[in-house]
């Protein structure tokens, strides 16, 4: 935070321990040395659910963007081919197997897919 200029908020970090264990988190902060709350304090429980929460929202977009690259990233890479024809012709054939074993002929018969596209298409997988 210093790099950026934020120097008058205090960081706190916090270490679950080799264990593991809900409830036995250490506490880290800079010039002071760490500390453990107790179990049934609200404070820790609070801390405990921020960081469940910021964590299951980091897995959701991480999740998310994995997922999106993996479905479109080689009709991503031909020329012409933006999100709607991606959509059209994921629809049109089921899966991305499916598109690469299809014919140009196959290809036409999507909506929005002139046989100059179609040909690109079938070039791009062959």
């Amino acid at each position: 935070m210093a790099a950026v200029g934020v120097t008058d908020i205090p960081v706190v970090a916090i270490a679950k321990g080799p264990e593991r264990n809900a409830g036995r988190e250490k506490f880290h902060m800079t010039g002071r040395t760490s500390f453990m709350l107790r179990p049934d304090d609200p404070v820790l429980y609070y801390l405990q659910r921020l960081r469940d929460e910021s964590h299951r929202f980091v897995i959701g977009a991480h999740r998310q963007k994995k997922q999106k690259t993996v479905q479109g990233s080689a009709l991503d890479e031909i020329p012409g081919i933006g999100a709607k024809r991606r959509r059209d012709l994921l629809q049109h054939f089921g899966s991305l197997n499916a598109i690469a074993g299809a014919g140009v002929e196959d290809l036409k018969k999507v909506d929005g897919i002139s046989a100059k596209t179609a040909k690109t298409i079938y070039d791009y997988f062959h």
